[in-house]
């Protein structure tokens, strides 16, 4: 027979056991929350700030970022008190995954290239790599290639499938550049995502690979950024880029002046004979200061494919360079008269009539042939106007006794 204080016992008992334990689960996730909280608010580092100083800007200007696949880097630029864009800080990737090109499809491991938007809803302070913020892939460029693809992130954390990955620390501190931002009153900011640095001397390189057109458009858009100090006005159409003019007259005459300077560049080491390479990665790359940290132990989380790395950057040489030699410079007169000697026989010939072209004047008909005796060569003139007699061709043996003879 159950005791009628049975069932108050049990009671007290499973009270006992589990209070407890939700008390400490409890605990545990608001600790968890204030410790998330607390890294989505963690001040920007006073040396970064200190950069920010030093430029003429503070943290709560605009930002714009931009990463180069190839040499695994994002930077910061701010803009100023003056109104123009200046780079603030360069911050290693520790990993990116895929190859130079765009991402095209879901599951490509291709990280993204070209312009996109980030605004305050893309932030994420909740993210399991640290913290994040999505790139905003597929633009309205890719949509119009039929791309697919979602989540490209910059997040911590040193692992990609096709995001760009800067372990927890660096991932923190552009979390705060961008939260601050923000704050500031910044809508939404533009990420520029390039294969590489947008020099003439990479594109001569890379003058080749089937997306070289693609990487045009992406330099237009580099030169006139660089070149006016503006973010700029990008839209899609036709399925190509299209860059808004500057309403400054004069930055966009900049611009104008910057992008066919890169041009002639371009043309030039072309001619001159510059290599054609393609880069190939196993899987992405990683900037050579992870490397060195990592290979000391320090501790950067998961990598992704770690085998993959030793195959990162490889050029296969398409094209092989060839250096042309550079023309022969004119040598003025005075410097082969030196040469020749001045009692040379042959430097009176040479020139008693004779105008070097560089001394000739910019008028082609303005010494004319007066009569038909100015064009006879000089043998000529001399045995027509009796001043030498003409040569005698006298036959040693008439020509029909020679033919007779054989």
């Amino acid at each position: 027979m159950l005791s009628p204080n049975g069932p108050g016992r049990l009671l007290r008992s499973l009270l006992r056991t589990f209070v407890p334990a939700m008390i400490g689960l409890l605990i545990v996730a608001l600790s968890d929350a204030t410790a998330r909280a607390d890294k989505a608010n963690a001040p920007i580092p006073a040396s970064t700030l200190a950069l920010m100083a030093a430029r003429g800007t503070d943290a709560a200007a605009p930002i714009v970022v931009r990463a180069y696949k190839k040499e695994s880097e994002i930077e910061v630029w701010k803009r100023n008190a003056a109104g123009r864009y200046v780079p603030i800080k360069t911050y290693p990737i520790c990993r990116w995954s895929g190859q130079l090109g765009p991402k095209t499809k879901t599951g490509d491991r291709q990280t993204p290239e070209g312009f996109y938007t980030v605004a305050k809803s893309q932030m994420n302070p909740n993210s399991r790599y640290y913290l994040s913020f999505d790139v905003g892939y597929p633009n309205a460029y890719d949509r119009a290639h039929g791309s697919t693809g979602s989540a490209v992130m910059v997040h911590g954390v040193c692992s990609s499938m096709g995001c760009f990955a800067m372990t927890d620390a660096v991932a923190g501190e552009l979390f705060s550049i961008a939260r601050e931002a923000f704050s500031g009153g910044q809508r939404a900011f533009q990420f520029q995502s390039f294969p590489f640095r947008m020099t003439a001397a990479n594109m001569a390189r890379h003058r080749t690979d089937p997306n070289i057109a693609f990487w045009r458009q992406l330099k237009e858009g580099s030169d006139r950024f660089e070149a006016t100090g503006e973010e700029p006005v990008v839209s899609v159409s036709g399925g190509r880029y299209v860059f808004a003019p500057s309403p400054d007259p004069a930055k966009e005459a900049a611009f104008v002046a910057l992008h066919k300077d890169e041009t002639d560049r371009i043309a030039t080491l072309v001619e001159e004979g510059a290599a054609a390479v393609r880069t190939t990665y196993s899987d992405g790359g990683q900037h050579a200061f992870w490397a060195a940290r990592i290979r000391q132990g320090f501790p950067v989380g998961d990598i992704s494919r770690p085998e993959a790395l030793a195959y990162a950057g490889q050029e296969v040489v398409l094209i092989p360079g060839r250096r042309r030699p550079p023309p022969p410079p004119s040598v003025p007169e005075a410097v082969w008269a030196a040469w020749i000697g001045r009692d040379s026989p042959s430097l009176a010939v040479r020139t008693a009539d004779f105008v070097p072209p560089y001394e000739v004047g910019t008028d082609r008909f303005a010494a004319r042939v007066a009569r038909y005796a100015q064009t006879w060569t000089s043998l000529t003139r001399a045995a027509i106007e009796a001043e030498m007699p003409p040569p005698e061709f006298t036959l040693s043996q008439p020509s029909i006794e020679k033919v007779a003879q054989r």
